[in-house]
């Protein structure tokens, strides 16, 4: 009796904020636009969030696009402008409070920190990726090596989830070489799916 008293409860599976499903891992999330929080839906739920208007606008269905803007380069200077502390960070448009957000992963997980807006124009504001972002729902991955500036358009619930996996294993300042192997492989990953933007702003 007293071993199984130490066993540890069998995780519980993610379930629909909505309709309580059990969801799938991998699932679909909704942006609550007031909360400015993610919440785990099905796939029914999912489409129903993508109508316009559905919840009065409150929840906003996050998109399953990755694309790359190959022609756009981030300059060192531009980089520099950003004032970014360490090589990797994400940038959205928060609707309700019309401003743009900057966040940066850590030990902390996913810190907040206010751009400056003529730096971000100078770096990104002319960009068709900036232009094709979809507020509150998706944003701007940037990544800092010695090959340059990487930029891709992603879901936003991507964009956390990376910065929780640097959470449980940053190491220092700079996040150590488990920290780096982690966003190597992931952007691996991401350069393997994103899809270059056309001319008319559509994958």
């Amino acid at each position: 009796m007293l071993r199984r008293l130490r066993e540890p409860a069998p995780p519980q599976p993610e379930r629909c904020a909505f309709c309580g499903r059990s969801v799938p891992d991998p699932h679909r999330h909704l942006v609550d636009t007031e909360e400015q929080s993610l919440t785990c839906v099905c796939t029914a739920c999912g489409l129903l969030f993508q109508q316009p208007g559905a919840a009065g606008g409150r929840y906003r269905s996050v998109p399953d696009r990755y694309l790359a803007d190959p022609e756009h380069r981030i300059g060192e200077q531009a980089w520099a402008a950003l004032g970014i502390p360490v090589g990797t960070a994400f940038l959205f448009r928060n609707s309700r409070q019309e401003r743009l957000v900057l966040l940066y992963p850590g030990p902390g997980g996913a810190t907040e920190s206010e751009p400056d807006e003529g730096a971000w124009q100078a770096a990104l504001g002319g960009s068709r990726l900036a232009a094709a972002l979809e507020p509150d729902v998706e944003a701007l991955l940037l990544r800092h090596t010695d090959d340059g500036v990487q930029c891709h358009l992603v879901p936003i619930d991507v964009c956390y989830e990376l910065a929780g996996r640097l959470r449980r294993c940053w190491k220092g300042f700079d996040g150590g070489a488990e920290a780096r192997a982690e966003l190597d492989a992931f952007f691996t990953r991401l350069a393997e799916r994103a899809r270059p933007l056309r001319e008319d702003g559509t994958r």
